[in-house]
C-alpha cells in the first residue's frame, strides 16, 4: 500500500510539473521609452504574448539604474533600455542585443538641446553660461552624457558651467521643466520630443530646439545573459516581424518607431567612445 500511495502521488507531482504554466516573460521598460503611455506599452506587451505563446510582464521602473540592476540580478528575461545602459551592461557581459527599433526609418536618434519657446537668444549650449540646466538621468546618453562631454570638448566644466543643474528623472519631464521654466534649457532624446510633439503638441510647443547632436545607437531591446536560444528567437522574429503584420504595424504607428531590426553593436560604438572620454563607468 505504502508503495501504491508512494507511486500515485509521484505520479500526481509528475503531471503537476508537466502541465505547470512556464513563468513569464518578464521585460524592463526605462524612462528612455514613453512607458507613461500604459495603454500602447500594454498593447505591445499583449501583441508579443500573441506571437510567442508566453505570458509577458512589463516592469515599470523610474530610473536606469534601477534596470541596469534588475537585469545584472537576472530579474529580468529582456529589457528595453538606453544608449548608456546598453554599453555598460554589454560591457560586464550580462546582455545580447536583442533588436533595434527604426526611428524615421533609421536605427538612430540624437540629443536636443532645448530652451522655452520665449527665448529667442540662446544659440548654443556655451550660451547658458550661468543658467538652470535640466538632465534626465545620471545613466542617460542623450539628457545627461551629451551635454557634459560637449562642456568637456569646448574646455569647459559642466560641473561649474551652470548656476544650478538637476536631475528631473526622465526625458519627458527635461521638456516639462523647460516649458515651465523651472530651467533655462535641458537635453532630450529625439525620440521622446519627437513622440510629444505627435501626442502632446502643446507641451512641445512650449519648447524650441536649439541644437541637434550626431546621430547615436537607437536605444536598444536587450535579453538577459540567462535567456534560451529558442526564447531569443522567438522574442526577435516577433519584433521584426511586426511591420508586415498589420496588428503590429498599427501598434508600430501608435509608439512612432517604425519597425525593428536585428541591431548591430557597432552603432554604439560613439556611445561607448564618449564614455571612455568621461571616464564613466
Amino acid at each position: 500500500m505504502r508503495r501504491y500511495l508512494l507511486c500515485f502521488w509521484l505520479a500526481l507531482l509528475w503531471s503537476a510539473i508537466a502541465g505547470a504554466e512556464p513563468p513569464p516573460i518578464r521585460i524592463g521598460l526605462t524612462p528612455a521609452i514613453l512607458h507613461d503611455r500604459h495603454g500602447s506599452m500594454n498593447e505591445l506587451g499583449a501583441y508579443l504574448q500573441s506571437r510567442t505563446g508566453r505570458k509577458i510582464e512589463l516592469v515599470l521602473r523610474d530610473s536606469y539604474r534601477k534596470v541596469i540592476d534588475l537585469i545584472s540580478q537576472d530579474q529580468l528575461d529582456f529589457a528595453w533600455v538606453s544608449a548608456y545602459p546598453f554599453v555598460y551592461l554589454q560591457q560586464h557581459a550580462h546582455l545580447r542585443l536583442l533588436a533595434t527599433p527604426l526611428f524615421h526609418g533609421r536605427p538612430f536618434f540624437r540629443a536636443y538641446l532645448i530652451v522655452p519657446a520665449a527665448d529667442s537668444q540662446t544659440k548654443d549650449l556655451l550660451s547658458l553660461k550661468g543658467k538652470f540646466f535640466a538632465y534626465a538621468d545620471p545613466y542617460s546618453h542623450t539628457g545627461y552624457l551629451v551635454p557634459r562631454y560637449q562642456l568637456q570638448q569646448a574646455g569647459e566644466d559642466s560641473a561649474s558651467f551652470f548656476a544650478k543643474s538637476f536631475f528631473t528623472g526622465g526625458h519627458k519631464k527635461v521638456v516639462q521643466s523647460v516649458a515651465s521654466g523651472l530651467a533655462d534649457a535641458g537635453s532630450v532624446d529625439s525620440f521622446v520630443w519627437d513622440t510629444l510633439a505627435i501626442v502632446e503638441p502643446d507641451l512641445t510647443a512650449a519648447t524650441r530646439i536649439v541644437a541637434k547632436s550626431v546621430e547615436y545607437g537607437f536605444p536598444p531591446l536587450v535579453a538577459s545573459r540567462k535567456v534560451k536560444a529558442t526564447e531569443f528567437a522567438a522574442m526577435r522574429a516577433a519584433l521584426l516581424g511586426m511591420a508586415s503584420d498589420p496588428q503590429g504595424a498599427e501598434l508600430l504607428t501608435q509608439l512612432n518607431i517604425d519597425g525593428f531590426v536585428a541591431g548591430d553593436p557597432a552603432w554604439y560604438a560613439e556611445v561607448a567612445r564618449i564614455m571612455r572620454v568621461m571616464e564613466q563607468p
